[in-house]
């Protein structure tokens, strides 16, 4: 194989795939970059067996054939390259596969492995797909994968429910004490899909998307399988098995109290009373709702904050207590100006969000005593 592309289109792919090469494994061969020339396009591939990304890099193909080649190594050279056009050759000699990599006066001869030995990514049906635009779905990951569970305890926490019902994807993520919902509206209507797909892969994607208004992801369901095609790239992930927590039984319409309050001001005075909460002390901010003011106050081992807030207020007043984390990452992925919040009582959930539901956030007071 002989391969010439530029240095910052190589560099470009081997971001794109690297995300999908693992640190570590039992499996050297994973830790390679597979780069395809068999055809008449030059890809490039990085499969962990759970994720796997490919993408197309522009260049002159001299002779074709395919070679994989140590992630952390190839990227490294490349990135110190000169400016200038790099010229890739895979060496066969029996077993050893040696790599030479030429760029301008620089030479590299690296072991590099049979392009055979490599896993593939999986070939999928591609029977049922929706089409998005990059700027959403980047947008609907930024605004749910927050509240994913980190640990493995429940693996469905760790990844975001698709669900597609004729014309609506709802996105869902949760981890025990809060939720987000996402509503998308499609343009045409779909057969329903409910689908959980991996926090990383979306992590992961979310880094890849260029985001633009004008450029599309299509979005393909398999059984076990979910690709996403957008420029010059497929990303093929598993699915997390199971079904999804029934969320629709925890959202309720009912209310006693419901404020709305500037999105800005509510989120610099969580801000700066969080200054007073260090990582040992994990102390609730209390929001106390009376008529057209609301009062917030935290006391830490650190000192006490307090401040007070303008809000318009309908129903009972309130002394509620929160995890001011959850507040804020809700708050930071939304775009209003004003955000309604909607309370039953300190023990029930709060409900940020809009009147279309196009985001709903849902956040579980905490206990606090009277002096908290």
């Amino acid at each position: 194989m002989k391969i010439t592309c530029t240095k910052a289109n190589l560099l470009k792919g081997i971001n794109i795939v690297s995300k999908a090469v693992p640190v570590r494994t039992t499996m050297q061969i994973l830790e390679c970059i597979l780069i395809d020339a068999t055809t008449d396009v030059i890809k490039l591939t990085g499969n962990d067996m759970e994720l796997g990304i490919e993408t197309k890099v522009e260049g002159v193909i001299s002779s074709r054939g395919m070679t994989a080649i140590d992630a952390k190594v190839f990227s490294e050279i490349i990135r110190k390259l000169p400016d200038s056009d790099v010229e890739i050759e895979s060496v066969e000699d029996g077993e050893n596969v040696q790599i030479l990599i030429t760029c301008e006066k620089s030479k590299f001869n690296i072991a590099g492995h049979s392009g055979d030995d490599y896993s593939f990514l999986p070939f999928i049906e591609r029977n049922e797909s929706i089409t998005i635009t990059q700027f959403t779905l980047k947008e609907v990951i930024r605004q749910t994968v927050f509240s994913i569970a980190v640990n493995d305890n429940n693996k469905r926490m760790t990844g975001e429910l698709f669900e597609i019902r004729d014309n609506i994807l709802r996105v869902v993520s949760l981890d025990g004490h809060r939720i987000s919902i996402r509503k998308v509206e499609l343009k045409e209507n779909y057969v329903p899909r409910k689908v959980i797909v991996p926090g990383k892969t979306l992590t992961e994607i979310s880094k890849i998307l260029s985001g633009d208004t004008e450029e599309d992801v299509v979005i393909s369901f398999a059984a076990n399988h979910v690709v996403f095609e957008f420029d010059d790239s497929v990303v093929v992930s598993r699915l997390i098995e199971g079904d999804y927590f029934n969320i629709d039984q925890m959202l309720s319409g009912d209310y006693d109290t419901k404020l709305v309050i500037n999105k800005k001001s509510f989120q610099d005075c969580i801000d700066r009373a969080s200054l007073l909460i260090s990582e040992s002390d994990k102390k609730p901010i209390v929001m106390d709702i009376r008529d057209d003011t609301m009062d917030l106050s935290i006391r830490s081992q650190l000192g006490n904050m307090e401040e007070s807030i303008g809000i318009s207020k309908e129903g009972k007043d309130l002394l509620i207590g929160f995890n001011p984390k959850f507040l804020l990452d809700a708050l930071r992925v939304i775009d209003d100006e004003e955000v309604t919040l909607y309370m039953i009582n300190p023990k029930a959930p709060c409900f940020i969000k809009d009147e279309r539901e196009s985001y709903i956030y849902l956040i579980l007071p905490v206990n606090f005593n009277g002096s908290h």
